[in-house]
């Protein structure tokens, strides 16, 4: 009788839990017996392991009974990355492997039938707890590369089953097995890690033409980390802006850029040329509440947490779901994301910074110049309607975005270019982060209190505004932290009149008309 030991890891929301796979071979009617809380795909692995294991001209003991057990039993376990475990576990408890060398080690990937191993998700994941545990972790091509991203990893790829039993083959049976500084196999190789470099570059904010106001939010919503709302007619250039908000951002340090390739990494999602690059992530307007803010069995991030550390656009707006909508709410407040199901919870992380466009009206037309809007006032109301009060009151700069007449369009000088505004950006963001140590869009409670620097006429006048307009306390609030980076954009320690006043034109309140 043998029995064996393997490490791998389980995925539940972004931690990924350490799993034992213990094999156990014994005399008796022979039989391949696979418990611990296995889903589908895990209990499928019984058929890709035996086949991988004899097409790749390995011995699989057909004639004993196999008993895996993927500990701990609670832990529910997915997808097919205990296929090379399971794998190997079999292996070294019929001798093929040595047992006591897997000691230290991590193992993950999904297994052809002819021994291949495929990529599985959430590489990054367990690479991090890899990494804090102090082991040492093989991954199939694909996986391995994501992995490395981690500082201090120690990852290795392997190509096939073969590989990694030559590696860990049993010194009596072959060569001694090599070591880290030792020449390895031709499918066996080490993952450096890879430093973060500079993103490439989006598109240029100076291809916008006009629209002088919008541009001017888009550059406090960039420097403050602000929710944005852009209303206009067809064609007046809300998605241009909205797609080049990212390119107004800071660059990602290597903490954020990990956290957002992770995220990427558990939907399957990510490529090694985003490492580094924030996030533009823009659902159609179909998407259900799920597919925006994740759940399904296992849970699975939805798109506010795909746009962590980056950019959420949604267009047209009030053809989103009121469900899908209203459950923006918590997440715009706090930054993440918590599923609870009957059987599990997961947290995903969703800072991410919401710019929204729609048209004032189901034609699109209300206040053109020139086009006649055919709604009526009902019409209008009930198209707004759409957006909650509560909603709009979570969104800091609510914009005009009119439109352009065609000598303006065609005739007119270009804007600033993102480089340009870019400087004013990260100048400004760099003096909320050493004033306070975070965005002016997470400032509150006493943080606000502290940092806002109020001259007593702003105050007052931001008071008379606010009883004047009926704002909630959250509006009120919302408008003092934008009045702080329209302050902090033109360098100045402390708000002004007229830095309240510029916030106050943002708080622009959707009405009806005809």
């Amino acid at each position: 009788m043998g029995l064996s030991l393997v490490h791998s890891r389980a995925l539940l929301g972004l931690q990924a839990r350490p799993v034992c796979v213990e094999v156990h071979l014994a005399n008796g009617l022979p039989g391949f017996t696979l418990v611990g809380l296995a889903d589908t795909e895990v209990k499928e692995a019984r058929e890709r392991v035996r086949s991988a294991i004899a097409n790749a001209g390995l011995e699989f003991p057909s004639s004993r009974r196999i008993t895996v057990n993927l500990a701990p039993a609670d832990l529910p376990k997915d997808s097919g990355r205990f296929d090379l475990p399971i794998a190997l576990g079999i292996l070294a408890a019929s001798g093929q492997v040595d047992a006591a060398a897997l000691t230290g080690w991590e193992f993950a990937g999904e297994l052809s039938l002819g021994g291949e191993l495929r990529p599985v998700r959430g590489a990054l994941a367990m690479a991090l707890a890899a990494t804090d545990a102090g082991a040492r972790l093989v991954l199939p091509p694909g996986s391995a590369e994501e992995a490395a991203l981690v500082p201090d990893a120690r990852v290795w790829q392997a190509l096939h089953l073969r590989d990694v039993v030559h590696r860990f083959a049993p010194a009596a049976a072959t060569d001694p097995p090599v070591h880290e500084d030792g020449a390895d196999p031709a499918g066996w190789s080490r993952q450096l890690t890879r430093p973060l470099g500079s993103p490439p570059p989006g598109p240029d904010l100076a291809d916008v033409r006009g629209q002088a106001a919008a541009r001017r939010a888009l550059e406090v919503a960039a420097a403050g980390g602000h929710s944005l709302l852009m209303v206009g007619p067809p064609g007046s250039g809300k998605s241009m802006l909205a797609r080049r908000l990212a390119g107004l951002l800071p660059p990602l340090d290597t903490q954020d850029a990990l956290e957002t390739a992770a995220v990427a990494s558990l939907a399957g999602r990510f490529q090694p040329a985003q490492w580094g690059v924030r996030p533009t992530c823009s659902p159609h307007h179909s998407a259900s509440s799920v597919a925006l803010v994740g759940g399904g069995s296992p849970p699975r991030p939805g798109e506010i947490s795909l746009a962590h550390h980056g950019v959420l656009f949604l267009d047209e707006l009030p053809e989103f779901g009121r469900q899908a909508l209203e459950a923006l709410r918590e997440p715009l407040e706090t930054g993440q994301i918590r599923i609870s199901r009957a059987a599990r919870q997961c947290e995903f992380p969703a800072r991410f910074q919401l710019v929204a466009a729609m048209n004032p009206c189901p034609c699109g037309f209300l206040g053109h110049p020139s086009r006649p809007c055919r709604c009526t006032p009902e019409q209008v109301a009930r198209y707004q309607g759409r957006l909650s009060g509560p909603l709009l009151d979570r969104i800091d700069l609510q914009v005009e975005v009119p439109a352009l007449d065609g000598e303006e369009l065609l005739q007119g000088p270009p804007g600033e270019g993102t480089a340009v505004v870019r400087e004013r950006v990260l100048l400004a963001r760099g003096r909320a982060l050493a004033r306070q140590g975070l965005p002016n869009q997470q400032l509150e409670g006493h943080l606000l209190d502290d940092h806002m620097a109020a001259e007593p006429a702003a105050l007052t006048f931001l008071q008379g505004v606010a009883r004047r307009l009926g704002w909630s306390a959250r509006s009120l609030h919302r408008c003092l932290r934008v009045a702080r980076t329209v302050a902090d954009l033109r360098g100045a320690d402390s708000m002004a009149v007229a830095d309240v006043a510029e916030a106050v034109q943002y708080r622009r309140v959707l009405h009806a008309g005809g």
